[in-house]
């Protein structure tokens, strides 16, 4: 086994936790809290959701630039000799990133408050906000990682 191999592996189980969560969340557990669950106790399982998913977050959004640099420079003497998929992935990585961090620092709490406060329809406003904001990073991350898993040499 090379050096290469076990960042190679944590890289891509990142990955793999952020966005299949990501997928999960919207795909399977927002149609059946929405099909089984009362507004009130909807918000209360998202709030819930957040707080342990969020902590897988955190850990791959530190782990994919660790991994990832780490990669260049193996593979690749650093970041002018890398591929164009390469940069590209580096890019979406920004904007995922930030639209994370969006949901973490700004929406979460202004959720969180709703719920306390038992504001239910300020509470549904702010769900509906992250999930727009959870649909367009979990198109971002799957369409980054097909472009990977294609590695196109253009």
């Amino acid at each position: 086994m090379t050096p290469y191999a076990p960042l190679y592996a944590l890289h891509l189980l990142a990955a793999v936790i952020w966005v299949g969560g990501m997928f999960f969340a919207w795909m399977i557990l927002r149609p059946a809290a929405v099909e089984t669950l009362e507004p009130p106790a909807r918000l209360r399982l998202w709030l819930s959701v957040f707080k342990r998913f969020f902590v897988w977050v955190w850990i791959a959004v530190l782990v994919l630039p660790v991994t990832g640099m780490g990669m260049l420079h193996m593979g690749y003497s650093g970041f002018e000799t890398a591929p164009r998929y390469v940069h590209i992935m580096m890019g979406l990585y920004l904007v995922m990133l930030a639209l994370f961090l969006r949901i973490q620092a700004l929406q979460l709490p202004e959720l969180r408050r709703a719920v306390e406060s038992e504001n239910w329809p300020a509470g549904g406003e702010v769900l509906g906000r992250i999930r727009r904001a959870v649909s367009s990073n979990l198109l971002i991350g799957l369409a980054l990682m097909t472009l990977v898993a294609m590695r196109p040499s253009f």
